[in-house]
């Protein structure tokens, strides 16, 4: 093992020996190197006359580009050109900080590490695979989730999915679910809540998000280490009745055994989804912030290296901007609208008979459950027969997204659902 992973492991043992029995193998061995980026850092802050080390081309002082390009964009050209560092834009990391501090009042006086800029969530995930799976090891989540964890923890890590009902009586969220799920696991789980969840729109009230927290403190007490991963894809687009914080503060510092670790970015939130722009942060000792942000930087020098530069220039630009805020609630009142029009809709009795639909009060997206028809059939039917595309989840359940539907054209939306299972009951 290489000596700076090797001190890395002991500064985190040190001061959380149960969040170093967390560190996948390949955990372990992760570290920051003292190469060509540490070197060129050191030489940007003293290197007064000349600066011959990252690989970037200059010209009269600055990044040298092309006049085509910079002609098209309206930032200086060193915001743009140059390597951003592996952990981030240092102002978008401080600027993302405060605005977790503004939006989750519960995280203000936790030990809570900085932002570390991913490329997007699915990357941000992918680290936390890295450096807590071993094959083997559990993931366990709510049997309503994003496909893609298979591909992030299973495929890639060796990971063993285990999954709970999201649901309790399709009325609330099932913690004796998530209480029996964890009583079955031994030595270390990963646990991943994403709320507003994807897919069914659903994230808990206040009295759920209570219990989550207290099934999560009884398992660390019955000595299991949990990695408790927060998919904070949706967040703010909180509707009604539901908490509008990121269990992500109330976990923090809430017992020696749990790791929260929050991911989180622009890409939903902000309608940026093409910038892939994320970030991930987590919550711990001083001494373990410092190591586990090294070892984040480690697996991002060896994997991108880092995220793009002009994407993190304009993300921190927009938090910056006055119009951030007022237009940020144009967008949520838009969204509001589509979710309570699409309730609205499914108050009709008629649609009863062929589905009844998941609690939903956030988010993207909200899901049905067919009573006599196959999902996949329904909506190979749809694309078919009418031109509407939707997701099947399973063979009961389609997938939604009024995000993508204008609040005026919901109702056609939904009338033509009706019209495809019709067609495939009587036909």
């Amino acid at each position: 093992m290489n000596p700076l992973a090797q001190q890395l492991n002991t500064q985190i043992q040190n001061e959380s020996p149960a969040v170093h029995d967390m560190l996948s193998s390949l955990g372990k061995n992760l570290f920051y190197p003292k190469g060509i980026l540490s070197q060129g850092a050191e030489a940007s802050e003293k290197a007064h006359k000349f600066n011959a080390t990252i690989g970037i081309a200059t010209e009269h002082g600055e990044p040298m580009h092309f006049s085509h390009i910079q002609k098209r964009i309206d930032y200086a050209p060193k915001d743009v050109y140059p390597y951003a560092p592996p952990q981030g834009k240092p102002a978008l990391r401080d600027a993302w900080l405060e605005k977790l501090y503004k939006d989750n009042p519960s995280m203000v006086g936790k030990s809570i590490g900085k932002p570390i800029v991913t490329n997007a969530l699915t990357h941000g995930l992918s680290i936390l695979a890295d450096l807590f799976m071993n094959e083997g090891d559990a993931l366990v989540v709510p049997n309503h989730y994003w496909g893609n964890y298979n591909t992030v923890f299973g495929v890639r890590r060796g990971g063993k999915i285990v999954t709970f009902p999201l649901f309790a009586e399709n009325t609330r969220f099932d913690t004796n679910g998530l209480r029996e799920a964890l009583a079955e696991q031994s030595g270390k789980a990963i646990v991943l809540l994403n709320f507003p969840n994807n897919p069914t729109g659903y994230t808990p009230h206040e009295d759920e998000a209570n219990e989550i927290v207290d099934v999560l403190k009884e398992a660390a007490d019955n000595g299991l280490n949990l990695v408790v991963v927060l998919d904070d894809a949706y967040f703010g687009l909180f509707y009604e009745d539901s908490i509008t914080e990121s269990l992500f503060g109330r976990l923090a510092g809430v017992h020696d055994r749990i790791l929260p670790v929050k991911i989180d970015g622009a890409t939903k939130e902000n309608y940026v989804w093409g910038l892939r722009v994320g970030f991930i942060t987590y919550a711990a000792g001083k001494e373990t912030l410092a190591a586990l942000e090294q070892k984040t930087k480690g697996i991002i020098r060896g994997t991108i290296s880092s995220g793009a530069h002009i994407s993190q220039t304009m993300i921190l630009e927009s938090l910056q901007s006055p119009e951030f805020e007022v237009e940020k609630q144009q967008k949520f009142d838009v969204m509001k609208g589509r979710a309570v029009k699409t309730k609205e809709i499914l108050s009709d009795a008629k649609f009863d008979k062929h589905w009844t639909y998941y609690p939903f009060n956030s988010g993207y997206f909200m899901c049905v459950k067919l009573h006599e028809i196959d999902a996949e059939e329904l909506r190979l039917h749809l694309l078919d027969q009418y031109g509407v595309g939707v997701i099947s989840n399973n063979q009961t359940d389609i997938r939604v997204a009024f995000s993508c539907v204008d609040e005026e054209d919901l109702t056609e939306l939904f009338d033509l659902i009706y019209q495809a299972c019709e067609d495939l009951t009587t036909n």
